[in-house]
């Protein structure tokens, strides 16, 4: 009998012993929430980001860590509502999201009313109010407009006409191609709007080919950006097409089909890392996480967004050892921490380039950030 409650006592004592240290892993866990549209017209581009953050790494900063991710169906209100319910009632310390930038606008209210540190996955204006806690992963519109009216000018581009979405997307890359045509020497003869949701463009086409422009640009994203595209080359539009990096992947592809030979865009340095020259800094980060992401979802599941939540990872990683070791994750603290830490990212290299973040700079990318892409035969090719 002394011997069983010898040993029971023993056993006792060594459950007690690890409650300490369970307690202590569950205090120091990081919370990550994301809102992401994983449905609705933004799925091309939310899908693949959800894929990624289910593959990463479950610690982050040295620390364990849980991802929450909800759903916004491409809809600003229910991202605002998953904004909330991921720092009231899953205490995230951070948030990753979202797909569009209507909606990752909305997550940016929610942001900076709670102080929680944004990561967004759209681009966003760059006169937001709430601009101190929210932090792009995607290139700057302006970077990325000036890739493409440097190809403009270089090609002898006249005139230009613009179809782009009814919203904050359309509007921010309007402003930017409106700040640089005279420098280019284009002139800008038409301008249309379309929403996401539209199932034709006729109308707005029929204005675009009237005015006979040199070249059209298209700001849309995901397979919605598919659909001024094939309607112009219905119509008989024989010159020459641009799009925005928001149209970098696969599914655009499929849905544009042979409409889009020759399309020139411009992107990030992953979409076509294996052509890049090996002095390129994103080349190494952007390989390895085409080797993952691949290996996972298929060879040629490749896209940019994907690469925009592993860039919010790499982000991460590098700001929560830092915060870690000024507050607790879980408390106001550590996400002020997290936010000062972000904000200082110096120097690192990831999959769309090298970001040096400042305060009066939240995203950091310069000119390393882009390449220009044309599609042959279905496929995307570096323009050189």
């Amino acid at each position: 009998m002394q011997r069983r409650l010898s040993l029971l006592a023993a056993a006792s004592l060594a459950a007690l012993a690890c409650l300490p240290s369970a307690a202590f892993a569950q205090a120091n866990e990081v919370v990550i929430g994301a809102t992401l549209s994983a449905s609705g017209p933004g799925a091309s581009l939310g899908i693949p980001e959800k894929n990624t953050l289910e593959m990463l790494p479950k610690t982050l900063g040295g620390l364990p860590v849980r991802y929450v991710i909800y759903d916004d169906a491409t809809d600003p209100a229910l991202a605002t509502k998953n904004a909330r319910r991921l720092v009231d009632e899953n205490k995230a310390d951070a948030i990753i999201g979202s797909s569009t930038t209507p909606s990752t606008l909305a997550v940016t209210e929610v942001a900076f009313e709670t102080k929680t540190p944004q990561l967004a996955l759209s681009p966003l204006p760059p006169t937001i109010r709430q601009h101190q806690w929210v932090f792009p992963m995607p290139q700057p519109v302006p970077v990325m407009a000036g890739a493409l009216l440097e190809h403009m000018k270089a090609k002898g581009v006249k005139t230009l006409g613009f179809i782009g979405y009814a919203d904050a997307y359309g509007e921010s890359w309007l402003k930017a191609v409106e700040a640089g045509v005279e420098a280019a020497g284009v002139k800008m003869v038409a301008v249309e709007r379309y929403a996401r949701t539209d199932t034709s463009v006729n109308a707005q086409v029929l204005k675009l080919t009237a005015a006979t422009p040199d070249a059209v640009l298209i700001a849309g994203s995901g397979t919605p950006s598919a659909l001024p595209q094939l309607t112009l080359r219905e119509r008989g539009y024989k010159g020459q097409i641009y799009q925005t990096h928001g149209s970098a992947n696969s599914d655009f592809l499929r849905v544009a089909g042979k409409s889009d030979e020759g399309l020139v865009l411009p992107t990030g340095p992953v979409l076509v890392a294996e052509q890049l020259p090996d002095s390129h800094p994103s080349k190494p980060v952007s390989l390895a996480y085409l080797k993952a992401y691949e290996a996972k979802f298929g060879p040629g599941s490749r896209n940019t967004f994907g690469a925009h939540a592993q860039d919010a990872y790499l982000v991460l990683d590098k700001a929560v050892a830092i915060a870690a070791a000024k507050a607790r994750p879980g408390t106001p603290e550590f996400r002020a921490a997290l936010r000062d830490a972000i904000e200082a990212t110096k120097n690192l290299p990831v999959t769309h380039g090298v970001m040096n973040m400042t305060p009066a700079d939240h995203n950091g990318f310069d000119a390393r950030a882009r390449v220009l892409i044309t599609v042959k035969g279905d496929s995307w090719q570096l323009v050189k």
